[in-house]
């Protein structure tokens, strides 16, 4: 386990083509751009080897699949040992036939495997049907030792669960990273798209401050269209590093691809963790009924 008290984390911002081995060339190149900016852990997209092919419910999409160890593994551990990072990589998991997974490897600065997260919730919503292609995870929630730190990953649609920080945070995890695929329909943008978007931040930010933790989200940016005569997603980018009170300390725009990196300070946490002791008053007697999916007080 590290024993440093500072380090740099890093996040990529991209946009994504219709190939593979394009996008895996460019995570690759742009985890080297963070690294030569002094990352240390570095993070790309959710599902960044591909275009969000949830878009629709098609199942020539699981060819796009891989076993891990794999492709985008071992091609990652190779950059990770080469230039001595630590990696979040999401990667679209087969792992037998007719059970495929949303996860992330989170490769050590070695190469690695220094812990593996498949996805826990999945959301079907107008074109992100992923639960036609994505069964749930069975891994649970996990704090990875690895050379600079305690880490935990979770991935898009987890970001909505306070029970998921929490869990990831209670097990020692320093920083919640999220690799992200969200946008906006386009035709709901002006309506709708102001407030999702500060939404989406928001939520993340509470889970900094009520865990008391650093929080980096890294999302995709552009529009995608996967069914031809659809207004397809525009992804809203926005990514962001959020400090243990929340404070955004690293933000991308809209539009532009980006390499974002912050500094992580433990002493920082210690702090704020001291002053806003929040895990010291939790309720824990109290607590029984959260595993509920919901409470009927009519037979109370």
């Amino acid at each position: 386990m590290s024993s440093l008290h500072k380090f740099t984390v890093g996040l990529v911002q991209m946009s994504m083509s219709e190939h593979a081995k394009d996008n895996l060339d460019k995570g690759i190149a742009k985890i080297e751009e963070a690294a030569k900016k002094g990352a240390n852990v570095i993070c790309l997209p959710e599902l960044f080897r591909s275009q969000y092919f949830c878009q629709s419910e098609d199942a020539g999409f699981f060819d796009l699949a891989e076993p891990v160890p794999g492709p985008t593994t071992d091609a990652i551990s190779a950059t990770a040992k080469k230039l001595g990072v630590v990696v979040v990589a999401p990667v679209f998991e087969r792992r037998a036939a007719g059970i495929y997974h949303n996860s992330a490897a989170i490769i050590d600065a070695d190469g690695s495997m220094a812990g593996f997260y498949r996805k826990m919730h999945i959301p079907d919503d107008p074109s992100y049907y992923e639960k036609f292609y994505f069964t749930p995870g069975d891994l649970g929630f996990q704090a990875v030792n690895t050379k600079f730190g305690k880490l935990s990953t979770l991935i898009c649609w987890d970001q909505w669960y306070p029970e998921g920080a929490r869990l990831s945070s209670l097990l020692g995890a320093s920083v919640l990273f999220y690799p992200t695929a969200i946008g906006w329909h386009p035709s709901e943008k002006a309506k709708y798209g102001k407030a999702q978007r500060e939404s989406w931040q928001t939520i993340q930010r509470s889970h900094a401050i009520a865990n008391g933790v650093y929080v980096v989200v890294a999302n995709r940016t552009g529009l995608e269209k996967i069914l031809p005569g659809t207004d397809g997603i525009q992804f809203w980018g926005s990514s962001f590093i959020a400090d243990p009170q929340g404070v955004i300390i690293a933000e991308a725009s809209v539009e532009k691809e980006e390499t974002l990196i912050a500094e992580i300070d433990l002493h920082h946490l210690e702090t704020i963790r001291r002053n806003w002791p929040f895990l010291r008053d939790r309720r824990i007697d109290a607590y029984h009924d959260i595993t509920l999916r919901f409470i009927d007080t009519s037979k109370k």
